[in-house]
């Protein structure tokens, strides 16, 4: 197998100046610190109740490709994540599979974000449609990643200050009510459900509501595309995915814990009523504090989103760079520009088809619903090859110790796209099959 091609003059290098506090904001951005808030209501009916139970579990599940993740870029410090690791571990082919497979969640999942965002200004701010907001949130993230990669961190890092500093405002408050006021489940119910053993429904509602909140997770992987401008090796890039997944997983379950306590809608009455289930998070935060912080929190959500779709972007355009480079994709990709420092072709490749994606759907009454149903196949995929990419390189190695805790992450991948919807199923295939054409024809042509 090939190893991949090294940066020419023309091309230049990355430079290495993200520090792991870089690292760490890159991934929580792109993870956002309160994801839970759109998908409460439909996790808590699910569980019956048992919601941070189920984040507990997530988080564990979520581990096994963290570790994954760690193993990998120790073995391969270079742009490109998971298609570079698939390429050492499994061959060429499988390492371009899973860089395009890794594409459709990098260029998809910023678009949602993007897309997010523009709904959400538009409802505080009517007069300018949602599609303006969305590709005014593109064109201003994407500046910020042409800046450079340190530029775009330090930016980062306020909101995401001013993220968590929400975050921790909601906490405070819901301490507060539950001081005066008191839990209206028991306080152990977040934990067990509201019904008998965990959750009324068993096991079995608590395992299926953990295949859809380990998607509260994707992107903090995003790390390890950053691998060759982090100071300090691989090690700091293999903490800071650990240390990004372990954040995530602490503050996914704090808040809702509490949030879970002072639900005002039952479990069972958000199965009833689907319709309820959205805004099942902003009716427990009005009940706690009032309106004030309803509206804080959906204005940090909407430039929260924003800027993880900045993180999503900076992520696809090294993916891009890493490809291009390996002559997997056009090479006027791998260029660098010699100011910034950053890969700029990739970058704005990767915000036209972001902005494209984003835009049509901030059209379409349905656009959301469409882009949300498919973003989450890619980066399944990609977790799937990135595991047997771990297998693939150290059953060889006396390393079948290793192996296990990725056989074990492979099995909850495999049972989260079992229970995809059918369109995201569907797309995912067609993105493969187009994917296959692809290396099909470059290698037809004699392409490495």
């Amino acid at each position: 197998m090939a190893e991949p091609s090294t940066p020419s003059a023309g091309d230049r290098a990355l430079r290495r100046t993200l520090s792991f506090r870089d690292l760490v904001v890159y991934g929580l951005l792109f993870v956002a610190p309160m994801a839970p808030v759109g998908v409460f209501g439909a996790l808590d009916a699910r569980s019956h109740g048992a919601v941070a139970l189920v984040y507990v579990l997530a988080t564990v599940a979520m581990g096994c490709t963290a570790y994954s993740y760690a193993q990998m870029v120790r073995v391969v410090p270079q742009a490109g994540s998971v298609y570079a690791y698939a390429r050492r571990g499994l061959g060429d082919g499988a390492g371009f599979v899973a860089g395009w497979m890794a594409l459709l969640d990098y260029l998809l999942i910023p678009a949602v974000a993007y897309l997010f965002s523009g709904i959400a200004m538009h409802a505080l701010v009517p007069a300018v449609p949602a599609w303006g907001w969305t590709a005014g949130a593109v064109l201003v993230t994407t500046a910020l990643n042409l800046s450079g990669v340190r530029v775009a961190a330090r930016a980062g890092f306020v909101v995401l200050a001013v993220e968590v500093a929400v975050l921790a405002v909601f906490v405070g408050a819901a301490c507060v009510a539950l001081v005066q006021d008191g839990p209206r489940r028991g306080w152990l119910s977040p934990l067990t459900g509201t019904g008998t053993g965990t959750g009324a429904g068993g096991w079995g509602a608590v395992v299926g509501a953990v295949s859809v909140a380990v998607l509260s997770y994707l992107g903090f992987d995003a790390v390890a595309s950053f691998a060759e401008e982090a100071a300090g090796g691989p090690r700091k890039v293999a903490r800071a995915v650990l240390t990004c997944l372990a954040v995530s997983g602490l503050l996914f379950v704090v808040q809702t814990y509490l949030a879970a306590l002072l639900a005002v809608v039952p479990p069972e009455r958000l199965a009833a009523e689907p319709g309820r289930q959205g805004a099942a998070f902003y009716d427990t935060v009005d009940a706690a504090a009032g309106r004030w912080l309803h509206h804080l929190v959906a204005a940090s959500k909407a430039v929260g989103a924003a800027f993880a779709a900045l993180a999503g972007q900076a992520a696809a355009g090294r993916l891009l760079y890493a490809m291009a480079r390996d002559r997997r994709l056009p090479p006027g990709l791998a260029k660098v520009d010699a100011g910034s420092g950053v890969p700029r072709r990739a970058l704005l490749g990767a915000a036209a088809v972001t902005l494209a994606a984003a835009v049509w759907a901030a059209r379409r009454p349905d656009g959301l619903d469409r882009l949300v149903s498919v973003v989450d196949v890619g980066a399944l995929c990609a977790f799937a090859l990135l595991h047997l990419s771990v297998v693939g390189w150290f059953r060889g190695r006396g390393g079948w110790r290793r192996v296990l805790v990725p056989v074990v992450g492979l099995a909850v991948v495999l049972t989260v796209l079992a229970t995809a919807a059918r369109t995201a199923q569907v797309v995912g295939l067609v993105w493969l099959g187009a994917g296959g054409v692809v290396l099909w024809v470059r290698r037809r042509a004699g392409a490495p």
